[in-house]
């Protein structure tokens, strides 16, 4: 699934292609906006938070998210497209560009005002201008059992990380995965590097990963060989089983 760093610059390639533009054509490959038209629409801006993509019209907000495979493209009036175009689930148009998503998991269509419908239920943008740290620190806390292989990708304690960083936040920290919220000596301070390993991945890309893919491979730090392990399933997350990467030197299971 797209971590928050590849929303955001999804975000932005598509600022650049539609915002301050008008809609040429709009072809939404969903049944319930089928018949939906936005010809001779402004688009006024294009955003993100978390893993959720929002265009937006004066009046409307396109949210979408890219799920598992989704993924947009960016090509000029007739240029062939690069992936199957059956796969194509919107497409917006203006007279210089065509950005279409394909196997996007969501396409909704919101007012304006109901546009915070989409992301009410979840913790503070790692990536977004409003970014609250102590916010992120106190929803993890409220779950002090959780271990924090889990914790960092429940969208609701803070917006934006996935398998890939989750696995690197907690190399970056020494913290096995299985570690509980509860039992970390400092919580703000893995709050913070996950803000700054997100942050870096989005403004200095390509990013490369110490800990995900690793396994079998020497650790960087130590030389010890990386692992990949499943923790615990949570019915909260229906991903939570996915394999975390960890050096099992550096980051040691934590005994009482």
């Amino acid at each position: 699934m797209p971590e928050g760093d590849t929303v955001y610059l999804t975000a932005a390639r598509l600022r650049t292609a539609l915002a301050g533009k008008t809609l040429t054509r709009s072809d939404f490959r969903v049944p319930r906006y089928a018949t939906l038209d936005l010809r001779g629409q402004q688009v006024e801006s294009v955003g993100s938070y978390g893993k959720h993509l929002f265009v937006r019209t004066p009046d409307l907000s396109i949210h979408t998210h890219l799920k598992m495979e989704g993924v947009y493209r960016v090509y000029t009036p007739g240029q062939r497209w690069t992936k199957p175009g059956f796969t194509a689930r919107l497409i917006l148009a203006t007279e210089d560009s065509e950005a279409v998503g394909f196997s996007l998991g969501l396409v909704e269509v919101l007012r304006r005002p109901d546009e915070h419908t989409a992301t009410d239920h979840l913790g503070p943008d790692l990536l977004g201008p409003d970014w609250d740290a102590a916010e992120a620190v106190r929803r993890l806390s409220t779950h002090p059992d959780q271990p924090i292989g889990l914790a960092l990708l429940d969208q609701r304690n803070l917006a934006g990380i996935g398998n890939i960083y989750r696995s690197e936040i907690c190399f970056l920290r020494r913290i096995h995965p299985a570690t509980p919220v509860g039992e970390i000596d400092d919580l703000p301070a893995l709050v913070a590097e996950a803000h700054r390993v997100l942050t870096k991945a989005a403004h200095e890309p390509p990013w490369r990963a110490l800990a995900y893919g690793r396994q079998r491979r020497p650790c960087p730090r130590c030389g010890t060989n990386m692992v990949v392990h499943l923790l615990a399933d949570d019915p909260a997350l229906p991903r939570a089983d996915r394999g975390i990467y960890f050096c099992p030197r550096c980051q040691p299971v934590r005994t009482p």
